[in-house]
């Protein structure tokens, strides 16, 4: 049987492109390499493309590949007759045949629908969520929308734009604090800020308006966060769940990628029964959102054992430490046969 050739993206223009590589690392290295021709290309911070050819083990490091290895300029044909990439050797264009292209990027610029849109219109197969269930799945609110229409329980909030904080900050103060203000579209918890006093509200809002042109002010949700990861696309296998305990203020980027007073437990601490419903509810989600291949539903666990929904990620982090490989590991998927699962899905 001949192999198929998939195309991995890293890097990208978002605040999370150390993430990228470190996620793209683990994947370049777990998937099978009998069954697949792997090409990796590189986007830098300032959005070039590039087909990557040196050692992979340097793509892990900052933006050491940028520096090692021959950089092939690489583009994405957009013409359905020439579909796959297109390579730049100095003044001449060679075309590059690939079944399907996996972005590994995370935040803007990449998990937010843009390349998904662009592989779709090249009529290029793109292992994951599609354009719609990636444009959705980053935008807080929209996610939100679609979560309580399916029947999910939301936290109550008010989105507002730099026009109208003021109007916007009046109404969340009647939610009463604990509050979160966070940009409507970025990830890794960048530019979100837990409030407790009315005075902190404005500083926190202005903050959050840094990542992006809409925010959101949440009413905090009491109890811990709970995630659980869910692949397929008719058909649906979930994670085990996992839960998130914090010794204090909340799960930001620096205690995701450090964890130095979180701590993950996975299996979460919590009955079958509960864990059976929270395992439905991301199911539930999943398909509200449109969303295929793979993503990560997160929501809050209440005191009163009430779900509700918080985000999905529809590229989690893939790296050996992640949370979505760990909870496929907990059902006995391991990271080399979640990965095949993935991709016999599109090619």
């Amino acid at each position: 049987m001949s192999k198929k050739t998939v195309a991995v993206l890293f890097g990208g223009q978002s605040s999370e492109y150390g993430v990228s590589l470190q996620s793209a690392l683990s994947v370049l290295k777990n998937i099978n390499k009998e069954k697949y021709d792997v090409i990796p290309i590189g986007i830098t911070v300032s959005g070039d493309w590039y087909r990557f050819t040196g050692d992979i083990d340097r793509i892990g490091t900052d933006d050491w590949w940028e520096n090692v290895g021959k950089l092939i300029p690489v583009t994405v044909s957009v013409s359905r007759s020439t579909r796959g990439l297109l390579e730049l050797h100095g003044a001449r264009w060679s075309r590059v045949e690939v079944d399907a292209v996996f972005p590994v990027l995370h935040g803007r610029n990449g998990e937010d629908g843009t390349v998904q849109g662009m592989l779709e219109l090249a009529g290029i197969p793109v292992i994951g969520c599609g354009t719609l269930a990636s444009a959705v799945g980053m935008d807080k609110e929209r996610a939100h929308v679609l979560a309580k229409a399916a029947g999910v329980a939301v936290p109550r909030s008010v989105g507002f734009v730099s026009s109208n904080r003021l109007r916007a900050a009046r109404r969340a103060v009647k939610f009463g604090f604990p509050l979160f203000v966070k940009p409507v579209r970025a990830g890794s918890s960048f530019g979100v800020t837990r409030v407790d006093r009315e005075e902190d509200l404005p500083p926190a809002m202005d903050e959050a308006l840094r990542y992006d042109s809409r925010a959101v002010i949440e009413k905090a949700v009491p109890g811990f966060e709970v995630g659980c990861a869910v692949m397929g696309k008719d058909q649906l296998t979930v994670g085990r769940v996992d839960e998130i305990e914090l010794a204090g203020g909340f799960f930001d980027f620096q205690e995701k990628y450090d964890t130095k007073t979180a701590k993950l437990h996975m299996p979460a601490r919590i009955p079958a029964e509960t864990e059976k419903r929270i395992q439905d509810t991301a199911k539930t989600v999943y398909r509200a959102l449109d969303c295929s291949g793979f993503a990560r539903v997160d929501m809050f666990l209440t005191p009163e054992q009430d779900i509700v929904f918080n985000e999905v990620n529809t590229i989690p982090g893939l790296t050996s430490h992640s949370r979505f490989p760990a909870m496929m590991s907990g059902v006995g998927i391991d990271f080399p046969d979640m990965l095949d699962r993935l991709l016999e899905m599109y090619i």
